[in-house]
């Protein structure tokens, strides 16, 4: 066990938290039968709305619901009678400092023989390599390695992006840049998780330069804006193209689902020599910013601001005939022209809108049939990506994970709406992490999560934000499906209070279906790896790296309290302060 305090506030993890005025954002499915393979959504073979199908004239606009879920809606397997019992179960016993070593093996990223604790990778800047191939700030990039590994880091975190490599024309590859970058990174003894990045750079938070998508898939967009996600007032997001039309020749002949297929081929190709050894993980992006789900809450041009509930995007025409198609085959036709009406703005607090508020249209029979229709995309999204994912890395001994939102924000409110409008059908009735985490075991999968650094009361205590609920209910979600859980920080973090955290998030137990305690192997911490946001001039600062490097060793090293580990890394602090303040000035210099 550590030494340090654990007394932390547990048992106000899904209801309303304790908070603290000083706020900071975040960036952020659906339990769902087997996914279907296909873009258009397939109901159940049972009537969804079995028995309860009110007469609506107007469906987009939700009715409300004046009593809880019915028993017989409670006993479908779907949903669960109350998370916050299960999120309970957790207490400061089942806190600990990570004590199974982590078994090395090629491709698993894992440490060398006889280390414990839970390996820190660390985000490498968005522009590592450049338009023109090359790696960006070859000097500084260099000397920066060089500091990451001298501080025990295993490795780092590398966006490679679709709109760089395939920038110009459709299957012409250029990786260039990148096989500098991991041969820089071998050179120095460095692991690599090498993100296949699908998306935009630019207008999500922490976006520090615009990489659009390539340049004739924008083409073919600005031909067909429906390639583009659409919200209920017509406005486009081109950070990622919908999955509405992943199996529709769009893309000069090609489906998407075929792009991304065939630029992974040819990086496994290109890398082969690398890949178990060197690169050992690939992340799978599959939404804005990288993760699976919709782009509901977008930054730029101040569309959004935390911590509105953002807005669903169902309104190109791909989706919206989805939509249609499933309104028919359960006889509601009337359902199927577009999303609900009375669900906000972005900026909206739940209690704003007739949909989301207390006892709105979410938990009504058309509630759930647009939200598990909403959601089910979603994750036929994912499976199709990663069922291809993993045909392609197959055997090459790296590992492959996925990222999903840590949306935490109302999360303590019954609706769960930032979350809802992202894809994620989690409300305070309904597990939405399960059906997610089934999907990415399917094809052995690292559940990689977000904001592992926020604590509840940082967050603003008027919307209800539990960063640390949403942890432990995706630490739950995990065990019970037995998918192996990775980490980052959503923001960047230089103090010790959130390395704290990141330390306590990534310690939490394993827990079986009963809330017991698992034992032996099951009884690991949570997390597999953790990745550190991000390589900055500030985390070569004198004080950030001194912290960063106890941090690091803490992380690795269980058992030790935070002086021992401070004591034991000064040695490494001072080793290193030549290599930081190389690396630190020639970042500024860049």
């Amino acid at each position: 066990m550590a030494c340090f305090g654990l007394a932390h506030q547990l048992r106000s993890l899904c209801g309303a938290p304790v908070h603290h005025p000083d706020a900071t954002k975040s960036q952020a499915v659906s339990d769902a039968p087997a996914l279907a393979a296909t873009a258009i959504w397939r109901p159940p073979a049972a009537p969804l709305l079995r028995g309860r199908v009110p007469d609506l004239v107007s469906p987009p606009v939700s009715p409300r619901c004046s009593s809880a879920p019915s028993e017989e809606w409670l006993r479908r397997g779907q949903m669960r009678p109350d998370l916050t019992a299960a999120c309970l179960a957790f207490d400061e016993a089942d806190l600990e400092e990570v004590v199974a070593p982590h078994a090395a093996s090629k491709g698993k990223g894992g440490e060398a023989a006889g280390q414990s604790g839970v390996p820190v990778f660390v985000m490498l800047p968005l522009d590592s390599v450049r338009p023109n191939h090359e790696v960006n700030r070859g000097k500084a990039m260099n000397a920066s390695l060089m500091a990451l590994k001298s501080a025990g880091v295993e490795g780092v975190m590398v966006d490679v992006w679709w709109g760089l490599v395939e920038g110009q024309e459709p299957g012409r590859y250029n990786w260039s840049g990148y096989a500098e970058l991991f041969e820089m990174a071998r050179r120095h003894g460095l692991k690599v998780q090498a993100v296949m990045s699908f998306h935009q750079c630019g207008g999500n938070v922490g976006d520090s330069c615009t990489i659009p998508l390539p340049r004739w898939v924008v083409e073919e967009i600005n031909r067909d804006s429906d390639l583009a996600y659409t919200d209920q007032w017509g406005r486009r997001n081109y950070e990622y193209v919908s999955l509405g039309c992943d199996e529709l020749p769009v893309l000069r002949g090609r489906t998407p689902v075929q792009c991304y297929s065939d630029f992974m081929r040819a990086f496994r190709d290109t890398f082969s020599h690398l890949l178990g050894d060197t690169i050992v993980e690939i992340q799978v992006g599959m939404g804005p910013a990288g993760e699976l789900r919709y782009p509901s809450y977008p930054e730029l041009n101040g569309t959004w601001k935390f911590p509105g509930i953002g807005a669903f995007q169902c309104y190109d025409k791909y989706m919206v005939s989805s939509l249609r198609a499933a309104a028919e085959a359960i006889g509601k036709p009337e359902w199927g022209h577009g999303g609900p009406s009375d669900a906000g703005h972005y900026n909206n607090w739940p209690e704003d809108t007739p949909f989301f508020r207390k006892e709105g249209g979410w938990n009504s029979p058309y509630g759930e049939f647009f939200l598990s229709w909403y959601s089910q995309l979603l994750l036929n999204h994912g499976e199709r990506i990663l069922s291809s994912a993993e045909a392609i890395f197959r055997g090459t001994g790296a590992r492959l994970s996925a990222k999903i939102a840590g949306i935490h924000w109302h999360y303590g409110t019954r609706s769960h709406a930032a979350e809802l409008t992202a894809g994620y059908y989690n409300t305070r009735f309904r597990d939405g992490y399960i059906p997610i985490a089934k999907v990415l075991a399917r094809h052995g999968v690292v559940f990689n999560f977000t904001c592992i650094e926020m604590k509840d009361y940082e967050q603003p205590q008027e919307a209800q934000c539990s960063p640390e609920g949403v942890v432990r209910q995706v630490v739950l979600a995990t065990r019970e499906v037995g998918v192996p859980l990775a980490g980052e920080n959503a923001l960047p973090r230089f103090d010790e209070s959130a390395h704290d955290q990141i330390v306590r998030s990534s310690s939490l137990r394993s827990f079986s279906g009963d809330g017991k305690a698992g034992r032996g192997e099951e009884s690991r911490g949570a997390m597999c790896a953790f990745t550190y946001l991000r390589m900055t001039p500030h985390l070569f600062e004198p004080d950030n790296w001194r912290r960063f490097v106890a941090f690091v060793k803490r992380m690795r090293e269980s058992g030790k309290c935070w002086e021992q580990v401070q004591r034991e890394a000064e040695p490494f602090v001072q080793a290193s302060e030549p290599l930081v303040r190389e690396a630190a000035g020639e970042l500024v210099r860049g």
